[in-house]
């Protein structure tokens, strides 16, 4: 019979096994697990124990519960909402200046490396979300979202594991900019996130990389001459 403290930890290491299933069906950021029913057979756990842990690796961010549609892996697993403590810089102006600094040294070679590894999936996801972003900015609506989610497909479609890990300073800073810009790029976002989505649908990475570096440069200058005045 199971005591106290067994019973206490079982949630924590049916979380465990459920990981050790993702990683061995390999399964992808955005994709569904199996249902409850599945799991409880596949961990021999009960309802209850499966539920508990599903919320314990909710709050690690590993998985996204959905109501009423399932439970699926995150976005990016293991995140939490502000893992880098950007909440807790109190001059706002440094941080935006200070994160586009970072982004030019990360995003470009980003950009080149999609361009090379893109598969048809990554590059119609990528081309969707541009479409949805020019359509969000001519309706003059919010677009901020979307263009998270262009920058994170695009960031995806490298390839490389460390990189979706970098992937909180870009989430981070683009609201920053678009509030602190108030949404003044709307030509120059349309134009260079076409250009970049173009680039990489043609396997183009020194053009998909010339294309980023051109949209974080509008975005630097921009903010330069706002907070210049």
């Amino acid at each position: 019979m199971m005591n106290l403290k067994e019973e206490k930890n079982l949630p924590s290491k049916i979380s465990e096994d459920i990981i050790a299933l993702i990683l061995e069906e390999k399964l992808q950021p955005g994709d569904r697990l199996p249902n409850e029913s599945i799991l409880c057979d596949r961990l021999n756990a009960g309802r209850s124990s499966i539920r508990e842990a599903m919320k314990l690796l909710a709050s690690r961010n590993i998985v996204t519960i959905r109501q009423g549609s399932g439970t699926y892996v995150a976005s990016t697993p293991g995140m939490v909402e502000d893992p880098l403590g950007f909440t807790f810089i109190v001059d706002k102006k440094k941080l935006v200046q200070d994160l586009l600094e970072v982004r030019i040294l990360l995003e470009p070679s980003i950009a080149s490396m999609a361009a090379v590894h893109a598969d048809d999936e990554d590059i119609k996801k990528i081309t969707a979300l541009c479409d949805e972003v020019e359509n969000l900015l001519n309706e003059k609506k919010d677009h901020t979202q979307k263009d998270i989610e262009f920058h994170n497909a695009i960031a995806m479609s490298s390839k490389n594991v460390v990189i979706p890990r970098l992937i909180p300073v870009i989430n981070s800073s683009i609201p920053l900019f678009v509030e602190s810009t108030g949404n003044r790029l709307h030509a120059e976002t349309i134009e260079t996130h076409r250009e970049i989505a173009d680039a990489i649908a043609c396997h183009d990475p020194i053009r998909a990389q010339d294309a980023m570096y051109l949209h974080l440069i509008y975005n630097r200058k921009l903010i330069h001459n706002l907070f210049k005045s």
